[in-house]
């Protein structure tokens, strides 16, 4: 496996007159098994923080009634998916039950232009894949459930998802929870607004990042000279 690039996605320089208050951007990933409240918690935190903007992911399974394409993810057939693969188009991408999902390359790069911090709701395999490319940019946040059994209620209370199809999340969920340990933070979702404090905090510290403060060397020198 190739070593993580520690090197962040390139941004543009900021004109001299700005401030030390500048910084740069991050990729903050979020992941759980399916019905441990990522999606809950990521809906949650784009609503409450204006900096951040939620990364739309390709996808090549059929569009559900009530999403938009372009808002939701992005929808392709096999093919566009597979030119994308070969032309370097994604960050990340995996197959996650028969289908695939892939991170376009290209709006997350325009989001980092742009100073904003880019949300990424993915699996330990994209999260894995973010990281090798970017890694001083990602932070890796992995959400448990309270137990295997309170997972199983909430994916079956859904209402959405046949038996067969909630008996394979929940056997791919013992998968998933097994890579927690390659992410930075771990938190158990047994109450989902303690949860997403946690998350909140979480992000706030890591903007706070001493490498994440952009001129910070020139306002130290500035504040020497005196």
């Amino acid at each position: 496996m190739a070593e993580p690039d520690d090197s962040p996605i390139p941004l543009p320089r900021r004109p001299a007159h700005e401030t030390e208050a500048q910084r740069r951007g991050l990729l903050f990933v979020i992941s759980s098994p399916s019905g441990a409240g990522k999606s809950t918690i990521s809906r949650k935190l784009i609503e409450a923080d204006g900096q951040i903007s939620m990364s739309v992911s390709a996808t090549t399974r059929p569009m559900r009634p009530g999403e938009v394409d372009g808002r939701d993810y992005h929808f392709v057939d096999v093919p566009e998916f597979k030119r994308m693969v070969a032309d370097d188009e994604f960050l990340e991408w995996a197959h996650v039950f028969d289908h695939r999902y892939g991170t376009p390359r290209g709006p997350v790069e325009q989001m980092l232009h742009d100073g904003r911090d880019v949300l990424f709701d993915i699996d330990w395999q994209g999260a894995q894949q973010l990281y090798q490319q970017a890694a001083g940019d990602v932070v890796r946040v992995f959400i448990l459930p309270p137990s295997m059994e309170e997972l199983d209620r909430r994916l079956r209370s859904r209402g959405t998802d046949a038996k067969e199809v909630i008996d394979r999340r929940m056997e791919r969920s013992v998968s998933e929870i097994g890579h927690w340990d390659g992410y930075d933070y771990v938190l158990v979702n047994d109450d989902v607004e303690r949860c997403f404090a946690q998350v909140r905090l979480i992000l706030r510290a890591e903007r706070l990042r001493r490498h994440r403060q952009l001129g910070l060397i020139g306002f130290t020198r500035k504040l020497m000279r005196g």
